[in-house]
Formats: C-alpha cells, sequence, structure tokens
C-alpha cells in the first residue's frame, strides 16, 4: 500500500528557498500522478503545484508560478518541489498526494489524489 511522507519543511527568512521531498514506501511512484498542496490556517487546502505520471506535464497555481519547481526522481522513488524567493503568504503546511492511475497530464483539484501524506510545515518569517 503507498504511503508519502514529506520532509524538508522549516522556518526561512522571506527570500530565502527551500527543497520539500515526498518519499513513497509501500509502492512505487512511478505509476501516479503526483501534487504538493499546502492549508494555512483558516484558509482552504490549496494546489500548488503537480507532475504527471511520466513527468512531460506540470502545472502550478499562479501564485508560485516562476518561484516553485516540481521535479520527480524515479530512482529514489521521490517527488520534490524547489520553493524559491519565498514570501511570508507561503507559510502553510504542505502536502503531498498520489493520483496512482496513469495521468497524462496532472490538475490541481484535490478530488482526484486518494493518497495523501501527514504534512510538512513551512514558515516564511523574518
Amino acid at each position: 500500500q503507498l504511503q508519502l511522507v514529506e520532509s524538508g519543511g522549516g522556518l526561512v527568512q522571506p527570500g530565502g528557498s527551500l527543497r520539500l521531498s515526498c518519499a513513497a514506501s509501500g509502492d512505487t511512484l512511478a505509476t501516479s500522478a503526483i501534487a504538493w498542496f499546502r492549508q494555512a490556517p483558516g484558509k482552504e487546502r490549496e494546489g500548488v503545484s503537480c507532475i504527471s505520471t511520466n513527468g512531460g506535464n506540470t502545472a502550478s497555481a499562479d501564485s508560485v508560478k516562476g518561484r516553485f519547481t516540481i521535479f520527480r526522481d524515479y530512482a529514489k522513488n521521490a517527488v520534490y518541489l524547489q520553493m524559491n524567493s519565498l514570501k511570508p503568504e507561503d507559510t502553510a503546511r504542505y502536502f503531498c498526494a498520489a493520483d496512482p492511475s496513469y495521468q497524462h497530464f496532472c490538475a490541481l483539484v484535490t478530488e482526484k489524489y486518494s493518497v495523501w501524506g501527514q504534512g510538512t510545515q513551512v514558515t516564511v518569517s523574518s
């Protein structure tokens, strides 16, 4: 059974960078589309970035375009979110999620993803 574990969160100053990792166990990520979502206190969960099953297509929220990059490492059975030029409004708990059906494209729609990790906290503050 596929399980996801996020890591790499922490406290960073505005303008700084972090790389989040989503590691899989119990099954391969190679057949799944993967997405990162985030949720700040008192706000709804929102999609951040996603990547298709073969890694050929990605999508990102307008708020992170040009700053965040999602990529996957099939050999390590992991997906990463490189976050640069972080802003205080990026502060949230970040979750990775998997859609275990083969997807040529991906979408930032919560309901498409059936496997979720527990999240990792990102705090951007001076």
